[in-house]
């Protein structure tokens, strides 16, 4: 590519050297670097990329993009410096893959929960709509219905718009992303042209890189705040951080909400354990999901597709034919008469969200046996909280592992303990093996009863001391069921 071409996606402070006429490659990992590259030293939380800016010139870099520049210049180098080489590095990402984002109607998702949820229905919502579509989500990323597995749940700058260049190449109008806090701090999406931008909720987490909750939202907000006037900006206003993403934004402004006034309402007219009947601006929809917080993900999908200019009509009838998200409140039933949900819910309140609405549901027509565990080498603060969640709303508490990663699963589960009291103990036990810790579950489980599987959702693997173990909760319960299928028929 002609390299005042795409030097013209930055605004460099200085530069030293002649600048070469072409630029073969952009890498932002020196080992990948080519002859005729282009480098751009990016500092992370674990690497600093200056550190490296010799590696890629042995390696055939040829031209520079760095914050600092070195203390020795190398001839036929040239070096421009840059007041942000992340933010850089996403706009020369998307320039590289010929802007992209610029050829597609992209709608960003963020908050705490529900992300997934929220991008992977717009994502089916559009597909309905008979559109060519791309998603980027923590389950899977999808290109015009062909599946590729997801590493993050948004991508770094080149291999987002890689992505995001294959989906335009497919012939795709639209494309629905997950946007992560830590995304937006690093400045992996920036380069992005966003149509829209979505916040469903913010709670306690990722504690363990940003410190502190305000930090946490302030990530979010950046988000909301790079958007461009013609895109909207789309917020749940019942959550309290809802009003703050909307003060500094230039987009349209859009609210949502099951409680207040807002822009596009929506009410709970009947919760099942296997749907709900949801009225969306006073017309009644059967859905298949069930919970108040799934509620507020369709909203915001039924007021984005309204945004994007769909029919409200034929939103409405393609409400009723959008199914669950793998690892999303996923319902199976054993034939001995009791019900299985397999939930990503990973911290204090999405825990409480699920096992609200499964208790709302039962409405003491039977017990609620909660297995679950926390990651570990992430926020210690959250594990006494989620147990403290976990036992308040179950009959049957079993804690387990998670994805212990370099901690032993003891460790975790004692310090989930410790947010319980001397009352819960009686109702709780510890089994660190999550394969043994599901079948127990099944064991105490009677015809009516509730068992929720937390924490893991989608994934099908644990990570133990860096090895990923394949490990999937939906087919340990299935393993179960087919069992206790068996033993019925036998009978």
């Amino acid at each position: 590519m002609n390299t005042l071409q795409l030097l013209s996606a930055i605004e460099p402070l200085s530069q030293k050297g002649e600048m070469p006429a072409d630029v073969t490659g952009v890498e932002a990992d020196s080992r990948k670097v080519g002859r005729g590259s282009l480098f751009v030293a990016v500092r992370g939380s674990q690497v600093d990329g200056h550190e490296f800016i010799a590696t890629a010139i042995e390696n055939g870099a040829t031209l520079i993009v760095c914050e600092t520049l070195p203390a020795e210049l190398c001839d036929g180098v040239t070096y421009v410096q840059v007041a942000d080489s992340a933010a850089a590095l996403g706009c020369l990402a998307s320039r590289w893959y010929g802007d992209p984002s610029q050829s597609l109607t992209l709608v960003g998702v963020t908050g705490t929960n529900g992300k997934t949820t929220t991008a992977t229905l717009l994502y089916e919502m559009f597909r309905l709509f008979g559109e060519k579509v791309g998603l980027l989500s923590t389950v899977c990323n999808y290109i015009d219905g062909v599946g590729e597995p997801a590493t993050h749940t948004t991508p770094d700058p080149l291999t987002l718009n890689g992505l995001l260049r294959r989906m335009v190449d497919a012939g795709c109008t639209y494309a629905f992303m997950e946007v992560s806090s830590h995304s937006a701090h690093q400045r992996r999406i920036a380069g992005l042209k966003f149509a829209g931008g979505i916040f469903t909720n913010l709670t306690r987490d990722h504690m363990d890189y940003h410190k502190t909750v305000e930090a946490y939202l302030k990530a979010k907000k950046m988000f909301f705040d790079a958007l461009p006037a013609d895109a909207f900006a789309l917020t749940n206003i019942d959550d309290k951080a809802g009003a703050v993403m909307l003060q500094n934004t230039r987009a349209r402004k859009y609210t949502y909400s099951l409680r207040t006034l807002a822009d596009f309402k929506a009410r709970i007219v009947e919760s099942r354990i296997d749907g709900t009947t949801v009225a969306f601006d006073g017309r009644d929809v059967e859905t298949r999901f069930t919970g108040r917080f799934n509620v507020y993900n369709m909203l915001a999908v039924y007021a984005a597709t309204c945004l994007l200019g769909r029919d409200k009509e034929q939103v409405l009838v393609n409400m009723s034919l959008l199914v669950p998200v793998a690892g999303r409140f996923q319902t199976l039933h054993s034939v001995r008469g009791y019900s299985a949900i397999i939930d990503y819910a990973h911290t204090p309140d999405a825990l409480a969200n699920v096992l609200t609405t499964i208790h709302d549901v039962l409405a003491g027509k039977g017990r609620i046996i909660t297995v679950v565990g926390a990651g570990g080498n992430r926020d210690k603060g959250k594990r006494p909280m989620m147990a403290k969640e976990a036992v308040r709303w179950s009959d049957e508490l079993i804690l387990t592992s998670d994805n212990p990663r370099f901690e032993e699963p003891d460790d975790i589960i004692n310090d989930m303990m410790a947010g319980l009291g001397s009352d819960d103990m009686a109702h709780t036990l510890a089994i660190a093996d999550r394969r043994q810790a599901i079948r127990a579950a099944t064991r105490m489980a009677q015809a009516g009863d509730v068992i929720l599987i937390a924490g893991k959702g989608h994934e099908d693997y644990q990570e133990i001391k860096g090895v990923k173990h394949h490990f999937d909760d939906k087919e340990e319960v299935e393993k179960i069921f087919a069992d206790e299928q068996n033993s019925a028929t036998r009978k």
